[in-house]
C-alpha cells in the first residue's frame, strides 16, 4: 500500500497539506494524540476521534511486552484491539534505547533491555522492530534508530548516526522481506545538533524507498535555539514531495515555529501528561488548576474554548475533582488540552491559508511569554 501526499498550499516554508493513508486522510500539519499502550491515558479512542485527531500514535517496546503480540495479532491488529479505525503510526522503540539506557546493552545486532516489566532480558533489533510493527498493523510504521542523549560530542553523534543508518537500511529489508505490508515505513534524521550529521543522515536516509522522513533526537534536552537551528539547517533538504514529521516536539510555540520551518507532523505526551497534572492549556496561556485562587470560581477554564468541559464545567469544580483525585479529573482535563492541540492545528492550518501565520505565531509567543496563569 502506497501513501499519497499532497502539498495543498505553501506560506513561507509552512505547507498546508493532505496524506492519505489505507485508513483514512490526515489534514497537516497534524499533531497525533499518544496512545503509548494502546490507549490515549482518561480517553476512549471515539472522544479522541471526535476531539478532531485523524491519526494517533502507538509504542511498539511497550506493547510488544505488554498484552504482546499474541494478544493483538488475536485481533487481527492494533486497531480492532483498541477500537480505533482511523490511522495509527508506530516509533520503532528506538526511543526506548534513550530512555531506558540504564538498563540496556546496545551492539551492532541491536539492543539487549531489562524488562521495565519484571525484568526479564528482551533483544530487539531492526529486525524485530519491523515484525512487531507488521504485526500491530500500522499505517505508518518507523525505522528502527538510535536516539541519542544530549549533550553528546560530535564524534558521539557521528557514531550513533551512522548506527542508525545502518539501521535504517536493516529496517527497510525487514519491512519488505514479506509481501503485503499494512502501511509504510519512515526513516529519521539523527545527528543531534550538528548540521553536517544531519546531512549526511538525510542522505543516506534519501538512498532508501521510505515513504516519509522523521526529525528525530530532538526535544532531549536541547535548548530551543539549537533545536531551531537544527531544523533550519536540515528541514529545507528533505524531499518536498514527501511528509516531514518532528518527533517528541510540543509546546505550542515549539510546534508552531517547527511548522514554520516547514514540518507537517508532530506527537507529545504534553498535553495528557500536563493535564493529569492539573496544568491546562488556555487562550490565555496555561493554567494551573490545582491553585487556591480557583478554590471557588464559577467561571469556565477557558471561555473562548468549544471543548465540552470548557462548556459544562467551573474551574472550582475541575479544582475540586483533581484535589480528590477523582478519575473524572484526568478526563476533563485531558479533554480539554486534547481539544486544545487539535484547536491550535485547526488555526495553523487556517493560518496558512490566509497567509497569516506570523500573525498566529506572534499571538503564541506572547502567551508563552507570558507568566502562567495560576
Amino acid at each position: 500500500m502506497s501513501l499519497r501526499f499532497e502539498v495543498l498550499q505553501t506560506h513561507g516554508q509552512a505547507r498546508l497539506g493532505r496524506l492519505q493513508l489505507r485508513r483514512g486522510s490526515i489534514d497537516t500539519p497534524a499533531f497525533m494524540p499518544v496512545g503509548t499502550v494502546g490507549s490515549v491515558k482518561a480517553m476512549r479512542p471515539e472522544e479522541v476521534a471526535a476531539l478532531g485527531a485523524q491519526i494517533i500514535l502507538g509504542n511498539t517496546f511497550h506493547l510488544w511486552l505488554r498484552p504482546g503480540l499474541a494478544v493483538i495479532e488475536k485481533h487481527q491488529g492494533l486497531h480492532r484491539f483498541m477500537n480505533w479505525d482511523k490511522p495509527i503510526l508506530t516509533d520503532s522503540g528506538g526511543f526506548q534505547v534513550f530512555s531506558l539506557a540504564k538498563l540496556r546493552r546496545l551492539s551492532e545486532e541491536g539492543v539487549r533491555f531489562r524488562s521495565p516489566i519484571d525484568g526479564s532480558e528482551v533483544f530487539l533489533s531492526p529486525e524485530e522492530s519491523m515484525r512487531i510493527q507488521r504485526s500491530l498493523g500500522s499505517d505508518i510504521a518507523m525505522q528502527f534508530d538510535e536516539c541519542m542523549p544530549y549533550p553528546a560530542s560530535e564524534s558521539v553523534a557521528r557514531a550513533s548516526m551512522e548506527l542508525s543508518l545502518r539501521w535504517a537500511e536493516r529496517s527497510v529489508r525487514a519491512y519488505a522481506a514479506e509481501a503485503n505490508a499494512p502501511g509504510v515505513l519512515f526513516g529519521i534524521v539523527q545527528g543531534g545538533v550538528y548540521p553536517a550529521l544531519r546531512q549526511a543522515s538525510l542522505e543516506g536516509l534519501l538512498k532508501l524507498p521510505f515513504a516519509g522522513l522523521a526529525v528525530g533526537g530532538l526535544a532531549v534536552g536541547e535548548s530551543a535555539v539549537e533545536r531551531e537551528q537544527t531544523l533550519s539547517a536540515i528541514v529545507p533538504f528533505m524531499p518536498s514531495e514527501r511528509p516531514r514529521y518532528l518527533m517528541g516536539v510540543g509546546r505550542p510555540i515549539d510546534i508552531i515555529e517547527a511548522v514554520m520551518r516547514g514540518i507537517d507532523m508532530f506527537d507529545c505526551v504534553m498535553p495528557t501528561r500536563h493535564a493529569r497534572n492539573g496544568h491546562l492549556f488556555t487562550s490565555q496561556g496555561t493554567l494551573n488548576i490545582r491553585n487556591a485562587q480557583y478554590a471557588s470560581d464559577t467561571e469556565p477554564l477557558d471561555p473562548a474554548c468549544g471543548c465540552s468541559t470548557c462548556r459544562l464545567y467551573s474551574r472550582a469544580y475541575l479544582r475540586h475533582l483533581d484535589k480528590t483525585g477523582e478519575i473524572l479529573g484526568s478526563i476533563l482535563n485531558t479533554t480539554h488540552n486534547l481539544y486544545f492541540y487539535q484547536q491550535l492545528m485547526r488555526d495553523i492550518r487556517a493560518a496558512i491559508q490566509t497567509q497569516s501565520l506570523e500573525q498566529l505565531h506572534n499571538k503564541i509567543k506572547a502567551l508563552t511569554a507570558e507568566p502562567q496563569l495560576g
